[in-house]
């Protein structure tokens, strides 16, 4: 089922006019195919050439179990739940961003020496900085293009409208990226010695952890920011729908008063 956004407006993401009858959407599914073909060999190509010779060869190895697991979802997902040309490029753009991080570890890659070749300066003179701050970029391109792609995913499984189509995808932004730093804690931990800290990437840095969620969190924020600006530019109903995703559906309480019920229906 197209959403509602989509049926109304052609919403802007989802590259889909809102006027174009079933045949003419069928007809698009071989350009759709042909584009996501596209960007996963560009992507494969742009992978192998990051995976030569790696800095860290344990370290890239751990850095790619998340890639694998995304792949195995996306790629015999795709006729199930096709998402939008604009959720598969956000999705595109950070996994290169993963690449690149992944070869160097994510504190050693040398973007002050690219910048410095480039303009005769470092990059993080121009801030202050001291620490390397590309794990904190990634970590706010997390929430700034995979937030988008959450929606879609949200709307068209879970038929989330209004408030909880942008609050949804920020929660599990801000949730996964708790449990990741869990994960790369718990890793760490195990793996121990010289891989586990360059697994961690923390650079001594004690509120690492915490700057990394806030960072993607953010970026989440803007991300749906966004999005609603669009929306309520394009979507003729946005106030509405917005309002009716907050009115209480079920007035009568739940918890217990429900196990009762059900209760109640079993045993007549």
């Amino acid at each position: 089922m197209v959403p509602r956004e989509t049926r109304r407006v052609g919403h802007a993401f989802h590259g889909l006019s809102g006027g174009r009858c079933m045949n003419s959407r069928r007809a698009s599914l071989p350009e759709h195919r042909r584009y996501v073909l596209v960007l996963l060999a560009l992507y494969l190509v742009w992978w192998t050439i990051w995976a030569i010779e790696p800095k860290h060869p344990d370290d890239w190895m751990l850095e790619n179990i998340l890639v694998v697991c995304a792949l195995v979802f996306l790629v015999p997902g795709y006729r199930r739940l096709r998402l939008s040309r604009v959720s598969y490029t956000l999705i595109f753009i950070f996994l290169c961003l993963h690449a690149v991080g992944a070869h160097y570890t994510y504190s050693e890659v040398p973007y002050d020496e690219w910048w410095r070749n480039l303009t005769g300066h470092t990059f993080n003179s121009l801030f202050g900085w001291e620490r390397n701050h590309f794990d904190r970029l990634v970590h706010f391109a997390y929430g700034l293009l995979l937030a988008y792609p959450m929606r879609e995913m949200f709307m068209r499984i879970a038929d989330v409208r209004g408030f909880w189509g942008y609050f949804l995808p920020l929660d599990l932004t801000m949730s996964t990226s708790m449990l990741y730093e869990l994960v790369e804690w718990g890793v760490a931990d195990v793996v121990g010695g010289d891989l586990g800290m360059a697994y961690l990437g923390s650079q001594g840095d004690v509120w690492d952890a915490h700057r990394d969620m806030g960072l993607a969190s953010l970026g989440a924020l803007i991300a749906m920011l966004i999005t609603a600006g669009i929306n309520k530019t394009l979507q003729r109903d946005f106030a509405r729908e917005w309002s009716e995703s907050l009115r209480v559906k079920d007035h009568q309480p739940a918890g217990e008063e429900e196990i009762v019920r059900m209760l109640d229906e079993d045993a007549g």
